[in-house]
C-alpha cells in the first residue's frame, strides 16, 4: 500500500468502528484458546501495529512487517520487537516456534497465499495455533480491495482448502461482521450501479455513526466464540498442524 494509507490507517486505528471492534472480537476468540501462562506469540504483517497493545497482553509478542514505513510505526509504539519479513519467505527468528500466530487481514495480500499459510504452519509449535482474517465474497470487491492491493476475497470453502493443502487443520471457521452485513453489501452493490464505490473504507465517519456501527459490530465478541455465523463481511478460521 502507499505510504499515506498506512499513516491513514495509523491516525484512525484506535478509534475507527471496525478496528476497534474487531480487536474486541478477536480478543474474545483468544482468550477462550488455552495458552500457557507464557505463550509464544507471533504477528506476521502488523501493518500500522494496531493489534499489538491487544495481542500482548495474551504473551510474549513478536511481530514482522515487509513495508518500511508501515514498520517504522509499528516500531515507535514500542510494543514488541517489529522486524522485517514476510511469508512465505522465512522469518527472522532461526527455528524459534510460536503457541499463536497472527495473520489479520493480511493473507489477502499475499499472492501465494497457499504458500503463507504453510509457512504460517512451519512456525508453529505442536500444540500451536494460527488465527486468520481475510475479506469475503468476491462480489463484494471495491475500490477499497484495489487501493489496499488485494489479490482475491476469500469464501469461507476457498479458505479451507487453501488451509488443507497447505497440511493445516481447520478447528474453528466461519464468517463475521455479520450484524452489519445488509447495511456493507447494500453500500457495496449500490457503489457499483451508481459507480460512486471509489475510495477506501477506512474513513473516520462522524462521531455518532461511528459510535453506532462500534456497538453493533462489538456485539459479536458475545458470538464468535461459541459459534460463526453463516455470512458476513470477514471470515475468521483457527488452524493447527496435521499430526
Amino acid at each position: 500500500m502507499d505510504a499515506s494509507l498506512f499513516q491513514e490507517m495509523a491516525n484512525i486505528q484506535d478509534r475507527h468502528w471496525w478496528f476497534v471492534a474487531r480487536r474486541r472480537i478477536l480478543a474474545s476468540v483468544i482468550g477462550k484458546r488455552t495458552f500457557l501462562s507464557a505463550a509464544r506469540i507471533l504477528e506476521v504483517g502488523c501493518g500500522t501495529g494496531g493489534n499489538l497493545a491487544m495481542l500482548s497482553h495474551f504473551g510474549s509478542l513478536s511481530a514482522i512487517e515487509y513495508d518500511d514505513n508501515a514498520r517504522s510505526i509499528a516500531g515507535r509504539l514500542g510494543i514488541c520487537p517489529v522486524l522485517s519479513g514476510k511469508l512465505p519467505e522465512p522469518v527472522p527468528f532461526g527455528n524459534e516456534k510460536f503457541d499463536l500466530v497472527c495473520m489479520l487481514d493480511v493473507l489477502e495480500h499475499i499472492e501465494n497465499d497457499e504458500g503463507a499459510l504453510q509457512r504460517a504452519g512451519e512456525l508453529l509449535c505442536p500444540s500451536g495455533q494460527l488465527l486468520v482474517t481475510v475479506p469475503a465474497y468476491s462480489w463484494l470487491w471495491s475500490a477499497h480491495d484495489d487501493i489496499h492491493h488485494h489479490y482475491r476475497r476469500y469464501t469461507a470453502k476457498m479458505l479451507r482448502q487453501r488451509a488443507l493443502k497447505a497440511n493445516l487443520v481447520v478447528e474453528k471457521l466461519g464468517y463475521f461482521n455479520s450484524l452489519l452485513f445488509p447495511l456493507i453489501a447494500s453500500i457495496r452493490i449500490l457503489g457499483k450501479l451508481t459507480g460512486r464505490g471509489g475510495g477506501s473504507d477506512t474513513e473516520m465517519p462522524g462521531p455518532m455513526t461511528n459510535r453506532m456501527l462500534l456497538k453493533i459490530f462489538s456485539l459479536e465478541r458475545h458470538v464468535i466464540p461459541k459459534l460463526m455465523f453463516p455470512f458476513g463481511t470477514s471470515i475468521l478460521a483457527v488452524l493447527t498442524k496435521a499430526p
